[in-house]
C-alpha cells in the first residue's frame, strides 16, 4: 500500500519516491506557479541533478530533504518555469552590448551625439559599429542620410542598422570603403536608397542583400572578441530569468562558439539554432546543415531549424501586403519569393526534415507562407514538423484559424508592439491594418499555439518587458492609456505560456520543459514580487531574484534565506 502511495505521488502530485536519493536543492514557501493545467500552483518544489523531482505542498517537498539538501525559504516569492525566447538573435545582441546603442535616443540630435561620443572615446577604432534607431525620431520619420552621419564622423567609416535590422543607415566613408555607388546594385533582395536627382547612394540601405555590400566590409571578430561578447550575452540572459533561447537566424559557426562555451562549463542557456537558407543556399549547404541537426540533439544546444525571410518590415514598405500601403498606393510591398518560388522551397525544406521558421510581417507574405506550408503537408507525408511563421505583424481576418488548422506556430514577439510603432508603422499600414495588428487574442483563441520571444537585439530580452506589453499593449510608462487595439491584449495566464510551455512546444522540447514538473530539466526563475498580485503596468519592473538552469543557481540577488535541511526533516534522508 505504501508502494501504491508514493507511486500515486508520482504520478498526480509530481514527487519522487521514498526510495530516491535526497534532492540537491529544495525551494519551498512559494507561489509556484507551474504552468501545467493539472497541477497549475504548488508551494515548493525540489531538484535533483538538472532535474525536478518533487512538485507540491511545503510538507509534501519537506519530507524529501536530506542531511546534504539546501533549502531555499521563499518568502512568499513567486516561481515560474525558466524563460524561453523563443525568438531571438543571440550573438548579434551580444556583439551590440559593445555598440552605440540608440534604441533610447529619441531625436536625430541625441542620435548623432551618442554616434559622435562613442567615436571620440575610440579613437583607435577602425569602425563605428552601432544599431537601434527608431524611424519615427529621425525628424519624424524621414530616412536618414550619409550627410546627417558625416556630421559627426567623418574620417571613419559607421554602419548603424535600425532597431529591426532590416535598414542600414552608413556614412560616405563605408560606401567609399564598399565600393558602393550610383552604379551598384545588391544581389539579391534588398535596396540601395539613391537621390533622385544625383542616381547617388543616399546613406540608407534596405533588407540584407543591400546591408551585406557595407555590412562584409567590416572586420569580423575574432573567435576569442565573440567568446567574450557572448559571454556578456549570457550574464545579460541569466539576470532576466532566461534559461532556453531559440536562434532565430545564425550558422555553423556561431554553434562552434556556443559548443566552447558547454565545453568550458559556460553555456548557462539551452539553444535550439535556425540556420538562416535563403536563394544561394545549395543542396551541398543543406546536408551541412542536416549533419549538424543529426549531432545536436540536446539537452543544452540543438539544431535541426532552417529560417526564411519571406519579406522586409512595414516601416520601409518592404513587408508583403495585400493591398498597397496607406501613406504611399503605388506599393504594396515586395517579397523575396514568388508563390512558385516558396513553394518550391518549403516542400523541399520539408522533405528533407528540417522544422521551418518563416519571417513574414506583412499580411500578403503570411497568407503566402501559409499556402506554401500548406501545399507541403499535401505533398509530403504527415511529419509534425511543427513549422512556423515569424513576426505575423498584420494578418487577414480569414488566415486566423488557419494557423491551428495546419499546425502552424504562430511565433510572435509582444514588445514589438511597442506605442513607439503607433507613428511611422500606423501610417505605413493605415487603419483598417492596425485593427488586425499584432492579432495575439485572436490567434490563440483560434487554438495556435504561440511561442513568445523577444527579436533581441530589436527589443530588450526581458521576458517581463514582454509580457507587460503582451497583457497592456501599453509601454513602459502606460502610454496609450487602456492599451492599442486593447482588444487583442493577453491575460496573465494565456501570456507565460508563450515564454514557457508553448515556447518548448515550438522547439519540440515540450516533454522535458515549459512547466514545472517532476522528471523535466531543472530551469526556474524567482521573481522579486508576483505578477500576479500587482497591477499589470508593473509587470515590466519586476526583478529577477534568481535564475536555475539545469538545476544550477547561474543568477541571484539577496535576499532569499537558506538553510542546510527543511524544518523538522534534518537527518531524516541521506542522498
Amino acid at each position: 500500500m505504501k508502494a501504491l502511495f508514493h507511486a500515486a505521488c508520482l504520478l498526480l502530485g509530481g514527487l519522487v519516491s521514498a526510495a530516491e536519493p535526497a534532492p540537491d536543492l529544495i525551494l519551498r514557501g512559494g507561489r509556484v506557479y507551474t504552468v501545467n493545467p493539472a497541477q497549475p500552483w504548488a508551494e515548493a518544489v525540489a531538484l535533483r541533478g538538472d532535474l525536478i523531482v518533487g512538485v507540491g505542498s511545503n510538507a509534501d517537498v519537506d519530507h524529501l530533504a536530506g542531511d546534504r539538501t539546501t533549502v531555499i525559504d521563499l518568502g512568499g516569492r513567486l516561481v515560474l518555469p525558466g524563460f524561453n525566447d523563443a525568438h531571438i538573435h543571440f550573438l548579434e545582441g551580444s556583439l551590440a552590448l559593445d555598440q552605440v546603442g540608440l534604441d533610447s535616443a529619441r531625436s536625430l540630435a541625441e542620435m548623432q551625439e551618442r554616434v559622435r561620443a562613442y567615436a571620440a572615446a575610440r579613437p583607435e577604432q577602425p569602425w563605428i559599429v552601432g544599431r537601434g534607431w527608431i524611424y519615427e525620431y529621425v525628424d519624424g520619420g524621414r530616412l536618414p542620410t550619409r550627410a546627417d552621419l558625416d556630421a559627426v564622423v567623418s574620417d571613419r567609416p559607421v554602419y548603424l542598422e535600425a532597431y529591426d535590422g532590416h535598414t542600414a543607415w552608413v556614412s560616405s566613408k563605408a560606401l567609399e570603403l564598399a565600393k558602393v555607388n550610383a552604379a551598384s546594385v545588391p544581389d539579391g533582395y534588398g535596396e540601395i536608397v539613391k537621390d533622385p536627382k544625383t542616381g547617388l547612394p543616399t546613406g540608407v540601405l534596405k533588407e540584407g542583400a543591400a546591408m551585406e555590400m557595407v555590412h562584409s566590409a567590416i572586420p569580423k571578430p575574432t573567435h576569442a572578441q565573440q567568446i567574450a561578447a557572448l559571454r556578456l550575452g549570457l550574464a545579460e540572459a541569466r539576470r532576466n530569468g532566461v534559461c532556453s533561447i531559440q536562434n532565430a537566424s545564425g550558422s555553423l559557426e556561431e554553434l562552434d562558439l556556443y559548443q566552447t562555451l558547454l565545453d568550458a562549463n559556460e553555456l548557462t542557456v539551452r539553444v535550439y539554432a535556425a540556420m538562416t537558407v535563403d536563394k544561394q543556399t545549395s543542396p551541398q549547404d543543406l546536408d551541412l546543415i542536416a549533419a549538424a541537426s543529426s549531432r545536436l540533439r540536446g539537452p543544452w544546444i540543438k539544431a535541426g531549424a532552417v529560417k526564411i525571410f519571406m519579406d522586409g518590415v512595414i516601416e520601409s514598405h518592404t513587408a508583403g501586403m495585400l493591398e498597397p500601403y496607406s501613406d504611399d498606393p503605388t506599393t504594396s510591398g515586395s517579397p523575396e519569393y514568388t508563390e512558385g518560388e516558396i513553394d518550391r522551397l518549403v516542400s523541399d525544406l520539408d522533405r528533407r526534415g528540417f522544422q521551418i521558421f518563416t519571417h513574414a510581417i506583412g499580411d500578403r507574405s503570411v497568407r503566402m507562407v501559409l499556402d506554401a506550408y500548406a501545399r507541403a503537408a499535401s505533398t509530403n507525408p504527415t511529419n509534425q514538423r511543427r513549422h512556423r511563421i515569424e513576426h505575423i505583424e498584420t494578418i487577414s481576418a480569414e488566415d486566423i484559424p488557419r494557423f491551428a488548422g495546419l499546425g502552424v506556430v504562430a511565433s510572435m514577439q509582444p514588445y514589438h508592439a511597442s506605442p513607439d510603432i503607433t507613428g511611422v508603422w500606423a501610417r505605413n499600414a493605415g487603419e483598417a491594418r492596425q485593427q488586425r495588428a499584432f492579432a495575439w487574442q485572436s490567434i490563440r483563441t483560434a487554438g495556435a499555439h504561440m511561442a513568445h520571444g523577444s527579436d533581441w537585439p530589436v527589443v530588450t530580452l526581458n521576458p517581463l518587458v514582454g509580457l507587460h506589453a503582451a497583457v497592456t499593449r501599453e509601454d513602459l510608462e502606460g502610454k496609450p492609456d487602456g492599451g492599442w487595439i486593447p482588444v487583442q491584449r493577453l491575460s496573465l495566464e494565456q501570456a507565460i505560456p508563450g515564454y514557457t510551455r508553448d515556447a518548448a512546444y515550438a522547439s519540440f522540447d515540450d516533454e522535458v520543459k515549459g512547466s514545472i514538473q517532476a522528471g523535466k530539466l531543472a530551469d526556474l526563475v524567482v521573481l522579486a514580487d508576483d505578477i500576479f498580485a500587482m497591477s499589470p503596468r508593473k509587470i515590466g519592473a519586476t526583478a529577477v531574484m534568481m535564475t536555475i538552469a539545469g538545476g544550477r543557481i547561474v543568477y541571484e540577488t539577496p535576499g532569499l534565506a537558506r538553510r542546510p535541511t527543511a524544518p523538522g526533516t534534518e537527518g531524516t534522508r541521506n542522498q
